[in-house]
């Protein structure tokens, strides 16, 4: 049988849309870009909100990127370096970490970077606590306090490890100018304007557009790109076609662009286009305490029956590398020896033969015990990549004997279902840095635990949260990384996860630029690291 026989075949005028967008005959993409080379112009697909540095959706994580700093910042081997902190000291048991503010740092406003301001960001954040519920670098805080004018402790409730990379993070810690404040106090009730220390400077928005300009007061390199003009254009063939006639410069990130669009794209002398490394794994989470994906020799026949190759060349168009462990061994403590699970369709029917799984002569399901073995795979029915995966395991799955019901769902109705844990299979990704390895690991428990990344309901379930639970906690390293060794190769064993291939962000650009790349952190635009001809 031939792997073809699943792959869905993307529409017609789609691919006449594409083959006309790469042939010789088409303009050159460059010719009508940008008259000013100091001008760099780009498309987002929505509006980037007030860009308030402490809050999330419907905030853009680029924007709020590029106005403002953190503390400290993370770097592409997974080492943390200075930022707003010129240094710091950390006391031996790992619960007060001092700060040294960087002298002479001046806000968009000219406003004074010091103690007192770091310490009321800290405070509005923590005195929001519940919407950072999930994220333990706040609810960990016990207090801050102001040393002198450039000097600033953090004491901690417990020692917490991942405390300097969650400071790293897009938001919410990044720091805020005083005029930036509500009369509130309370950046929850929103921002009079986004103040910030970064290396841009928010000139204009609307609900089409935003301009950026850059910071010549930025303490840190200056961009050599004075001005960064946002199209907001939520249609990807809208985007390319910005592209092809010069409205736009730029499309960054793999959420812009389907894989077949990009690779089209790649095609096209015209354009110039990158790939980064790994930045996070495109994953399906088996709900291991709602029906048949409760039995483990389910979900470990299930792992056998998936062809991961033929969905990276069918339907991710060769984009991404196959994946057979949670996460990239580039990350931090996740180079360790795991037992892989290799497509093999007939070692899975022996293990579903073995376990008591009869196959059904007219309908070829299997059951048992009066149970089906019938899977619930709910998704966002905007999300056409994981319509796409999900109608191919329908039909690969059911030469095994499962029967897959697909339910296709809005944003909100999906999200509340996957919350409540109401699905046998779902898809998703890994957070990437610097989230992971910890904090995806963290929220498979206790109070932060997230619906679709739960451990709960199998043999391994009190060994896995003991462990997780002391690793956060470690301040040995040789201590962390034996942990993490034991937690990612028990979520291995347990099959509660199937990883399926190790995505990237991807970029495509008029032939307008002499320097550009990507950054660790794969929600980031590192436009001030670019240069233009």
């Amino acid at each position: 049988m031939l792997k073809r026989k699943y792959f869905l075949f993307i529409p017609l005028f789609v691919l006449l849309f594409l083959v006309a967008c790469s042939d010789d005959t088409a303009p050159n993409a460059g010719e009508e870009s940008s008259v000013n080379k100091n001008t760099l112009k780009m498309s987002w697909p929505s509006d980037i909100g007030e860009a308030n540095p402490h809050l999330y959706s419907p905030n853009e994580m680029f924007a709020q990127a590029l106005l403002y700093d953190p503390l400290v910042a993370y770097g592409n081997d997974g080492t943390i370096s200075p930022g707003l902190a010129e240094n710091w000291d950390i006391s031996e048991d790992g619960k007060e970490y001092t700060f040294h503010l960087r002298e002479g740092v001046v806000y968009s406003d000219g406003s004074m970077l010091t103690a007192d301001n770091v310490k009321r960001n800290f405070e509005t954040v923590i005195g929001n606590s519940l919407a950072h519920s999930w994220l333990e670098v706040v609810t960990v805080i016990d207090e801050v306090e102001v040393i002198d004018e450039l000097t600033i402790k953090v004491s901690l409730k417990e020692s917490y490890y991942p405390f300097l990379q969650e400071l790293a993070l897009i938001r919410p810690l990044r720091m805020l100018g005083d005029a930036g404040f509500p009369d509130s106090g309370n950046t929850a009730d929103g921002i009079k304007k986004p103040i910030g220390t970064g290396p841009w400077i928010l000139n204009e928005a609307d609900e089409n557009h935003a301009v950026f300009t850059r910071n010549e007061n930025y303490w840190g390199e200056k961009p050599s790109i004075e001005k960064v003009e946002v199209k907001y254009i939520a249609d990807s063939q809208m985007r390319m076609m910005a592209l092809e006639n010069g409205e736009i410069d730029l499309i960054f990130g793999s959420s812009q662009l389907t894989p077949i669009e990009f690779t089209t794209l790649r095609q096209n002398d015209e354009y110039l286009t990158e790939v980064s490394d790994p930045l996070s794994t495109r994953i399906l989470s088996l709900n291991t305490t709602f029906g048949v994906t409760k039995y483990k020799e389910v979900r470990l026949a299930l792992q056998h029956a998936l062809d991961r190759q033929t969905i990276i060349d069918h339907i991710l168009s060769g984009m991404e590398q196959e994946a057979h462990s949670l996460f990239s061994p580039g990350f931090p403590y996740s180079d360790i020896e795991i037992e892989e699970y290799n497509f093999d369709v007939e070692k899975s029917k022996k293990i579903l033969d073995k376990a008591g799984w009869i196959v059904d002569g007219k309908t070829g399901i299997r059951s048992k015990n009066g149970e089906k073995l019938e899977l619930l795979m709910a998704y966002n029915s905007s999300d056409q990549i994981h319509k796409a995966i999900y109608e191919y395991l329908q039909g690969a799955w059911k030469e095994v004997g499962a029967d897959v019901k697909l339910v296709a769902e809005d944003n909100q109705v999906y999200y509340a279902r996957t919350k409540a844990g109401e699905y046998n299979i779902v898809m998703n990704d890994t957070w990437g840095a610097p989230y992971d390895p910890h904090m995806y690991i963290r929220t498979m428990t206790g109070e932060q635990q997230i619906g679709n990344y739960s451990i709960m309901g199998t043999d391994s379930s009190d060994k896995l949260i003991e462990e997780i639970t002391r690793v956060i906690r470690s301040t040995d390293v040789t201590e962390r990384a034996s942990l993490y060794e034991s937690i990612i190769q028990t979520i291995q064993q347990e099959a509660i996860f199937m990883p399926i291939s190790y995505k990237q962000n991807y970029l495509v650009a008029n032939d307008v630029f002499k320097k550009i790349k990507f950054s660790p952190q794969q929600f980031e635009v590192p436009i001030n690291l670019y240069e233009m001809k």
